[in-house]
């Protein structure tokens, strides 16, 4: 694995279909407007292997109070190799002074989330409206 790291918004529609669908995300049927919403992200880090997008971290903020993380995924074939963990870290570094950090989260990835410092509120559910 010739692995690397980049701060880029400017992927393939390819990239991204092939990427969210290996998660089985519903999203990964729309790449072009993934394209958009990640063009659209205060920040994207996602990780290469060579000239594969094998996971990404983005996030949108108002700057001050909250920044939240909408997707974070790594492909099934690199899971288990600290990716994930290496995407987490660096964004919460670069928002280490944001007070609120946010993310939705399925139940089987609670646990890994809370190793990366999150922490699951039962007082809070997430709300969605979704047309896709």
């Amino acid at each position: 694995m010739a692995i690397s790291y980049s701060w880029t918004k400017n992927f393939k529609t390819e990239e991204l279909e092939e990427l969210f669908l290996s998660v089985e995300w519903e999203s990964g049927k729309y790449p072009a407007k993934l394209q958009k919403a990640l063009l659209n992200s205060h920040k994207v880090y996602s990780v290469w292997d060579g000239e594969r997008l094998i996971g990404m971290i983005n996030s949108m903020t108002d700057t001050v109070l909250t920044v939240y993380f909408q997707y974070l995924l790594v492909h099934p074939d690199y899971q288990g190799h600290g990716l994930g963990k290496k995407l987490v870290g660096e964004m919460l570094e670069i928002y280490s002074d944001i007070p609120r950090k946010i993310l939705i989260s399925v139940e089987e990835q609670v646990g890994f989330y809370q190793h990366c410092g999150f922490t699951h509120h039962t007082d809070k559910a997430p709300m969605f409206v979704s047309t896709l």
